[in-house]
Order: C-alpha cells, then sequence, then structure tokens
C-alpha cells in the first residue's frame, strides 16, 4: 500500500502553484511518479537521464519563475543532478529535487541502489530534509505535509533556489488490486507572504549625501533577466548624476548608445587597466556574475575605489576585493529614489573617456569583422546580428559566451540573453535551452560549441522536442 502522505506531495505541490514535474525512471520512485503523473492539474515529463533532466527542469523553472519539481530513483541518479543543482542554487532559481531512497536501516548494507543519499548536496541548497519513512501516524503524517510545505517556501523565498527532499521509501511501490488512490481534499497548507524590502527616509538622506561627495560613478550590472522598468530606472539616473552604465550580454541591461556594451574589446589592452581618466570612485553593482575578465581585472586594480552592492537579501560576494556597503533593497526601487538628485557632480571627463572607448571598440569589432577571414568567431557575429526580435537566445559556456560578450546584444531589440554562470560548466547548455523552450511561445536560439553540445546530447533524449510550424 503506498503511503498517503507521499501521495499527497504531489497535491501540495498543486495547491502551492507548481506546474511542472519532470521525471525520470526508476522502480523506487514508483510512488513518487505515479502520485504525480495522475495528477490532473500538474504537466508531468519524462526524462530518462537524470543529468539533463535536472537542467531541463532549471530551463523551465528559469522562464516561468515557478519551483520545478524534479524526481528521480535511489543511488547515483540523485548525484546526477548535482551540476543542475548548483546551478540553480547560484542561478538563485526554484526547484523541489525529490529523490527517492532506501529506508534508513538498509544504508551501508550493501543494498542495490543505495548510498547515502541524506544532504547529498551538501551547502549547493537552501536547505535539505529528510522525509518520514513511515508516515502511518498522525504526528508522522502531519510532520510530512509540513515538511513539504516548508520546501517549497524556502524555494520561493528570496533569494529563490533548489530544495531537496529525500524521500525514504518501502516497498509496495505500485497499488495494490482494489487499493484507493486518491489525493485528500484536506492536505495541509501553509501559505508564506512575501515581504518587501524598503529603507527608512533617514537611510535613503545618508545615502544622497554620500552619493554627492563622488565625482567618477560606475554602475555595473551582473547576470540578470531582461527588466525594462530597471533599465530604465538605471538609465534615469546616469541621466541626472552622469555615471557610466557597464553590461555584461547575460546582463540583459544592454542597450546601443546608452550603456557600455564593448568594455570586454577596449579592456583587453593593457595600459587601459590603469589609465586614470577611466577610475572610478564609487562602483555600484547588483544582480550576479560578470562574464568579462577584463572587466573583472580592471575593477579589482582600482585602488581607492567604493563599492555598493544593491541586493534585498541573500549571500553578497565581494568579486572585486573592494566592496564596503551592501544596500539590501531592490535595484529598481534604489535608482528610482536616487535619480532624483538635484546637485551630483560627475566629472565630465570621466563619462567622455568610457563612452569614447566604447565607440571605439564598436568600431574595430566591426572593422575586425569586415576584413578578417571566416571564422568560428565571425560565424558567431553573423548569428548574434541577425537574431529574431522579442526572442531567446541561450548561450553555451566556454568561447561560445565570451565571443558573445564581445559582441553584445545591445542592436538585437528584444533579446533576451541566458547562460549557465552560476557555475560557468559545460554541461547542460543544450538541456538548459530545451527546458526553457518547453516554457516559453517565444523562438529560442542556441548558441554552442561541439564539446559542449556532445556532452549533453541527451538533452535531447525525449518526446518533448518543441517543433516549429510552416
Amino acid at each position: 500500500m503506498i503511503l498517503q502522505a507521499v501521495i499527497d506531495i504531489a497535491e501540495i505541490c498543486a495547491r502551492k502553484g507548481v506546474q511542472d514535474v519532470v521525471l525520470s525512471p526508476g522502480s523506487r520512485c514508483a510512488p513518487l511518479t505515479l502520485a504525480f503523473a495522475r495528477h490532473p492539474q500538474l504537466r508531468v515529463r519524462t526524462v530518462p537521464d537524470e543529468r539533463s533532466a535536472a537542467f531541463i527542469g532549471l530551463g523551465m523553472a528559469q522562464q516561468t519563475g515557478k519551483p520545478v519539481v524534479l524526481v528521480c530513483t535511489s543511488g547515483t541518479a540523485a548525484y546526477n543532478y548535482a551540476p543542475a543543482v548548483a546551478e540553480a542554487f547560484y542561478q538563485n532559481i526554484p526547484l523541489l529535487v525529490l529523490t527517492a531512497d532506501r529506508p534508513p536501516e538498509w544504508i551501508d548494507q550493501l543494498d542495490g541502489q543505495t548510498i547515502r543519499q541524506s544532504h547529498i548536496y551538501g551547502g549547493h541548497v537552501k536547505r535539505s530534509l529528510d522525509f518520514p519513512v513511515d508516515a502511518t501516524h498522525p504526528d508522522s503524517q502531519w510532520h510530512a505535509a509540513r515538511l513539504v510545505n516548508e520546501a517549497l517556501n524556502e524555494a520561493y523565498a528570496f533569494p529563490e533556489g533548489p530544495v531537496h527532499l529525500n524521500i525514504p521509501l518501502r516497498e509496495p511501490f505500485y497499488p495494490e488490486e482494489g487499493e484507493v488512490f486518491a489525493y485528500a481534499s484536506d492536505v495541509k497548507i501553509i501559505a508564506e507572504m512575501p515581504s518587501s524590502f524598503g529603507f527608512t527616509t533617514e537611510v535613503w538622506l545618508t545615502l544622497t549625501a554620500e552619493l554627492k561627495q563622488y565625482k567618477r560613478v560606475l554602475v555595473v550590472a551582473g547576470q540578470g533577466k531582461k527588466d525594462e522598468a530597471l533599465h530604465q530606472s538605471i538609465q534615469n539616473f546616469c541621466r541626472v548624476t552622469g555615471a557610466v552604465f557597464v553590461a555584461d550580454t547575460i546582463s540583459n541591461q544592454q542597450s546601443e548608445g546608452e550603456t557600455i556594451n564593448y568594455h570586454d574589446v577596449f579592456l583587453g589592452a593593457k595600459h587601459l587597466q590603469t589609465e586614470p581618466t577611466l577610475k572610478p570612485d564609487l562602483l555600484i553593482t547588483f544582480h550576479k556574475s560578470l562574464i568579462s575578465k577584463n572587466l573583472k581585472l580592471f575593477l579589482r586594480q582600482q585602488e581607492g575605489m567604493a563599492h555598493w552592492h544593491v541586493q534585498p537579501a541573500g549571500m553578497v560576494a565581494d568579486t572585486f576585493q573592494k566592496l564596503t556597503r551592501i544596500i539590501r533593497t531592490q535595484p529598481q526601487e534604489f535608482f528610482t529614489r536616487l535619480n532624483q538628485l538635484d546637485s551630483v557632480q560627475i566629472n565630465p571627463a570621466f563619462t567622455q573617456a568610457w563612452h569614447s572607448l566604447n565607440h571605439q571598440g564598436k568600431a574595430v569589432l566591426n572593422s575586425f569583422q569586415e576584413e578578417s577571414p571566416f571564422s568560428e568567431f565571425k560565424a558567431c557575429y553573423q548569428v548574434l546580428r541577425n537574431l529574431p526580435t522579442n526572442s531567446l537566445l541561450h548561450l553555451a559556456n566556454s568561447m561560445t559566451v565570451r565571443y558573445a560578450n564581445l559582441i553584445g546584444v545591445a542592436e538585437n531589440g528584444g533579446v533576451e540573453v541566458f547562460a549557465n554562470r552560476g557555475t560557468s560548466g559545460i554541461d547542460g547548455s543544450t538541456s538548459t535551452a530545451v527546458g526553457s523552450a518547453l516554457s516559453t511561445d517565444k523562438l529560442v536560439t542556441l548558441v554552442t560549441g561541439d564539446m559542449a553540445f556532445l556532452y549533453d546530447r541527451n538533452a535531447l533524449w525525449h518526446n518533448y522536442l518543441p517543433r516549429t510550424s510552416g
């Protein structure tokens, strides 16, 4: 008999907004598979390769913003989720990872498909929980339902991320003849209301007063989703203050003529790494990682520079070794409030130097494309310059994403860029793109290299590949 507490995991997920489930075949996970596959409100897909399945789930969650449930059997199947789990952790993408397991008394007893699965993902999940092995007592049933709620609430909570629930299961794995298989109508639901992050007037006055002391302000965007309202607030801030805005391709904040898009081209010149006219006295950053090694090296060399990072919650990395202040609010709120300043005196030579070099960098890049023989870089240039508007671009790691950062997508209106830059591994690029394509009506383009593509060829080993019409 399948435990009701296991069946109700699917019901709790559906009631808390989960829409998509990715299953990988196995016998130990059969009760979970049945619970999710039979639920009328859930979209369930089966992907045999666990590593690809997890990255497909990541790509889906990346688009929907809702946790995707992953289900696998016991043993090393759970380890095959690890690359995608780590990527989701560093990209703040919500996943609920459900791993079937042997009962605890059979661990380390040389039974098949049995390893130490509890807390298997270590520090690369927001939380790791162990489901009760015998949820028949009312207290155990309450405990089981509570754990599923806690796991999903944690996945949703800012900053979002993966949560692991390890589920020991005893035989039988399938309903017996005549057994009623039904979802409880009174499952326990614990709702968590989101909070807002804001400052008092006194804090804003302090930030405003400090900002007025700086003459060379550089704003740098890390990897993030496309956000027109945020982009507009930053542009207004730069117009009012004279600050310079630098945007990597994966920041989804590039725009022609307004942002510095070709920094990876001109900062490659060693003499510019220490050029006084480019030196900021205040760096303001938001969102996640950068691609540009040239920009990172430049910022790490700037002695005496203050660094403010804007982020509502969660761990903040000191990537440039210059961090001086963490500002706990949403980036849009920060720039919107501070673009009302009326007496910031930015050094015009600083602004002019950055924009002049950006113009030269673009000219050098275009000239190179016109005069150089055919190469993989030139092929990448042609692809990125001819992407359809309002489409999605996925970039594999290694040279592909670096080429794209040199070339940029500012001239392609409405293109949103994705790349697995949480861990920057080559595994899972194709799978992530497939998951994204399964969760959007937009055209998805994947630019990849031979090694990344071959490494992840099982991304195409299933029956759900999107098909275009016409």
